[in-house]
């Protein structure tokens, strides 16, 4: 199959997680500070303080490089799987005790990924900064991880822009379909999803459901921008301007 051929499937839409499809109300924030301290108290003799950190954005690759360099440790590959390690466990019991009574899906994804699924056209999958083993996590407590193939996380490269690429080439893997740049969507909340899509000549839709507000994202000149998924209709009329 060569490259632009999606055997029929129109477009290979991106999605991110924090801010986008869901808010896990501050359970990943509080997971990658336990993960951390417990990766590397014992190392340094005293737990580590808690830097400011850009997370929106972000990825878990990242914010793991920033926090070993605040510690003033070495980034090696050894501290990057210990704390990734640590990390999803403190996760899995966060999840449970903060985000079941506060975090949920944001408004419009349950409906948006039914009428996505129904519709048949269109194949959902991944660019996440979460690791994949915490991506994993948050979509199943929140019941919608069976909508989503793999595509691309935050353990893959640290670097957001690196991600497109390898979510289609990971798709091409599972599927055999090759989508050419112009066939596929990350749908995000935050500029560094705007740019990771420009990075790898994809189109954004930018939703302003997360910490930006719609004239942060607009600054940043996305595709298509929405205040939130609300409207599954005009979500996929928007799709299909490009799409066939």
């Amino acid at each position: 199959m060569s490259a632009g051929q999606t055997g029929g499937m129109e477009q290979l839409l991106l999605f991110d997680i924090d801010g986008t499809l869901l808010t896990a109300a501050g359970a990943g924030v509080a997971a990658l500070r336990r993960g951390f301290a417990e990766a590397f108290s014992e190392e340094l003799g005293f737990e580590p303080g808690w830097p400011e950190v850009h997370l929106h954005g972000s990825t878990d690759g990242q914010i793991a490089r920033d926090l070993l360099a605040h510690a003033g440790l070495e980034v090696t590959e050894e501290r990057l799987a210990r704390f990734f390690g640590c990390y999803p466990p403190h996760l899995e019991r966060e999840l449970a005790v903060v985000a079941a009574p506060q975090g949920r899906l944001l408004p419009g994804v349950p409906e948006l990924l039914e009428a996505l699924r129904e519709e048949g056209r269109r194949q959902m999958s991944l660019l996440t900064g979460n690791i994949q083993t915490a991506a994993w996590m948050k979509l199943r407590r929140f019941g919608i991880d069976a909508y989503f193939t793999p595509g691309a996380f935050g353990d893959d490269h640290h670097d957001r822009n690196v991600l497109g690429p390898v979510a289609m080439a990971r798709e091409a893997e599972r599927s055999g379909r090759l989508y050419a740049p112009e066939a596929v969507v990350v749908i995000g909340d935050t500029p560094r999803d705007i740019a990771c899509a420009r990075a790898c000549g994809a189109r954004v839709l930018a939703v302003a459901a997360g910490t930006y507000s719609r004239e942060e994202l607009a600054a940043h000149g996305p595709t298509w921008l929405f205040d939130d998924l609300a409207d599954a209709g005009a979500v996929l009329a928007a799709l299909g301007e490009t799409a066939g």
